[in-house]
């Protein structure tokens, strides 16, 4: 994934995401329960990653999490400490992360592998079963869809992927699922998909 042009993307839209997605009252209900589930009640520190104004990362720490956000975007990430001064949030890249092994009891990718590269996955979930502690929980939201493919999303290219196919390559990175969530689309939006797995 080209970081420094999905920086660019975002950057450009900064403020209208903020806007639109900024706040936890924005994300569905159910959403929120999915998430919580799988992390509120992890012992250790979890990464947000791709956290974009913070909002779920001040969601969780809320709960009691020990929460980081991490995002690519600077505009997203003073907004993040702005709007929650008493959550820890770095600016940085997921596909540069200096995690020591089995070091991190939980990872939030919340839609925020959805402009990497088919090709380029299975990497990236290798590293973060890496970082993860064992029995460490991944929670990732992705455009679902029958067949993996690109499509022009509102940013920037992105990729719809199978949930089943999701779950094969969690499978094959050393995680297993423990539970997925799907919505289907509608005319305002497309459909989608959350899948939580366990590191084993």
């Amino acid at each position: 994934m080209e970081t420094d042009t999905v920086r660019q993307a975002y950057t450009s839209v900064a403020e209208l995401y903020i806007e639109l997605f900024g706040t936890r009252q924005q994300v569905d209900l159910d959403d929120l329960a999915f998430i919580r589930r799988h992390l509120a009640n992890r012992p250790g520190r979890v990464l947000d990653l791709g956290c974009g104004p913070g909002h779920i990362t001040g969601y969780l720490c809320e709960l009691g999490v020990d929460a980081v956000g991490i995002d690519l975007v600077p505009e997203f990430i003073a907004h993040a400490r702005a709007a929650h001064p008493s959550v820890e949030f770095h600016l940085g890249s997921m596909e540069h992360l200096d995690a020591a092994d089995d070091s991190i009891d939980g990872i939030l990718a919340w839609y925020s592998l959805i402009h990497l590269p088919p090709e380029e996955l299975d990497g990236v979930l290798k590293e973060f079963r890496r970082m993860l502690v064992p029995a460490g929980r991944l929670v990732l939201g992705v455009f679902d869809a029958e067949e993996v493919g690109a499509f022009d999303h509102k940013v920037l290219t992105a990729y719809r992927w199978p949930v089943d196919e999701i779950s094969e390559r969690l499978g094959q990175a050393g995680f297993r699922e423990v539970e997925r969530l799907r919505r289907p689309g509608t005319d305002k939006h497309r459909p989608l998909a959350a899948i939580a797995a366990i590191a084993v």
